[in-house]
């Protein structure tokens, strides 16, 4: 339930001695009487919603000024949390903010808890639940697609097929429970076009599921490790790809000695590059820990781009490497094949593992190979079962399991008229499917998923 408690926070993101503007936000019962205890208005400004008024804040005892600002009034219902909403836009920094918190939190205010104004819309009927991670998404969406896709829950592209669906079992269970109460006086029940009705509510979930991975990419981004032998051309290869002097570059063998860290975005899919050290048997004491790392950076990352040189070529050091790389995942472990120095040696005179299915050829120095390489990452992540492009649509983890509990009950349904079950273990399976995707728009929820999903929010959010 709603507090009536008035709530506070700042709603900007601060960077000490930088920033041009700050946001305090209030929300609740008691904000516009904390408001006008502490902002001053010169002249005939009228406190009407929707209106912007120039002024000062004061200190609620001292009535020393604490900033020149102008402070937003919306009042309820026409407001993000449908309460009366009131904002300070005060100078950035830290101090004009946070002396305009604690103003606040002297007139009566409570500070927010992560995600709670978001909460409070969601509670008070301003966004389903969708639309709140919607809005937790774009917060934190990486690429402009992570902010398309984000942006598409907050407009209600994926509540409105949830809703369908779950309308769609609920005319079924209404006439599957009434033949239960009312057989006699009711018309045989369609146990074909029951089925029928089943089958493609479950194929509409099917499709719905096949965005999961796309979405979960979106959000959390792929995570990439550059993975060879020293003096490969892996530090220059992140350089070119980086299109910055993001690692030091020498002709000296070991030069890389910790891990080099770089975020890019490739075709929309955010990318965090990791430049490892070379992996080699040294005795340095410093250069081994960096080995190390490295080999631990290759074991967890999403995709390997394994280097190799082309004067060189495939080594036993590099079987010995991609040995190690594959472990226990055997032949469907991610990696694409990166032969560098393609201007010094024919890259075709390489041999190399026929499992390597992705293969590229650089010349890292020139940035040559670039394009070839983001196009292997994106061909490789396609292959993953990520649909990059459809980006209408993408479904997050909580609403996939949701949706995977639905899709099982509906299954529970068709086994049920199969082997001639009564009537009503085929309505309980079906109010299954319904709560399931009812857990994904907020009809019904429980206040342990609220929290689970609004922690993840930022205060002032």
């Amino acid at each position: 339930m709603a507090s009536d408690q008035t709530i506070v926070a700042i709603a900007t993101a601060i960077i000490p001695q930088e920033g041009s503007i700050g946001i305090v936000r209030l929300s609740g019962s008691e904000a516009i009487t904390i408001a006008q205890k502490l902002f001053s208005a010169p002249g005939q400004q009228p406190w009407e919603s929707h209106r912007v008024l120039y002024g000062h804040i004061q200190h609620p005892q001292t009535q020393e000024i604490l900033d020149e600002a102008l402070l937003l009034l919306m009042l309820a219902p026409r407001s993000y949390t449908r309460e009366d909403v009131v904002e300070f836009h005060c100078h950035g920094g830290m101090m004009p903010v946070q002396q305009v918190l604690q103003a606040c939190l002297a007139c009566g205010a409570r500070l927010a808890q992560p995600g709670e104004f978001t909460l409070r819309a969601f509670l008070n009927g301003r966004l389903d639940l969708t639309q709140a991670e919607g809005v937790a998404d774009l917060v934190g969406a990486k690429s402009p697609q992570a902010a398309q896709a984000a942006l598409a829950g907050i407009q209600g592209k994926l509540a409105h097929p949830i809703r369908q669906l779950r309308q769609r079992c609920l005319d079924l269970l209404a006439e599957i429970e009434a033949r239960i109460d009312f057989e006699e006086d009711l018309p045989p029940l369609d146990q074909p076009a029951l089925v029928q009705q089943l089958q493609s509510i479950g194929a509409d979930i099917t499709n719905l599921l096949t965005t999961a991975d796309q979405g979960e990419l979106l959000r959390t981004g792929l995570k990439v490790a550059i993975v060879g032998r020293p003096n490969v051309g892996k530090s220059s290869l992140l350089n070119a790809w980086s299109q910055c002097d993001r690692a030091i570059v020498t002709e000296l063998p070991g030069t890389t000695r910790d891990v080099v860290e770089s975020n890019l975005v490739v075709r929309g899919i955010p990318v965090q590059v990791l430049d490892t050290a070379g992996i080699r048997e040294t005795e340095d004491p410093v250069e081994k820990l960096g080995v190390a790392r490295s080999r631990g950076v290759a074991q967890q990352a999403d995709l390997v781009l394994f280097t190799i040189d082309a004067p060189t070529g495939w080594t036993a050091a590099d079987q010995q490497l991609y040995d190690e790389i594959l472990g226990e995942q055997g032949r469907d472990r991610a990696i694409i094949l990166v032969i560098n120095k393609v201007d010094l040696a024919p890259a075709e005179q390489v041999q190399y593992p026929a499992a390597l299915q992705f293969v590229v050829h650089t010349v890292a120095a020139q940035q040559r190979g670039i394009d070839a390489l983001e196009a292997a990452i994106y061909q490789a992540a396609q292959q993953g079962q990520v649909q990059a492009a459809n980006l209408d649509l993408a479904i997050n983890q909580r609403q996939a399991e949701a949706l995977t509990r639905g899709d099982r009950a509906l299954g529970h349904v068709l086994l049920s008229i199969e082997n001639k079950m009564p009537l009503d273990f085929w309505s309980i399976d079906l109010r299954g499917a319904v709560q399931a995707l009812g857990e994904i728009t907020g009809e019904e929820v429980t206040e342990s998923v609220l929290d689970r999903i609004f922690s993840r929010f930022c205060i002032g959010k």
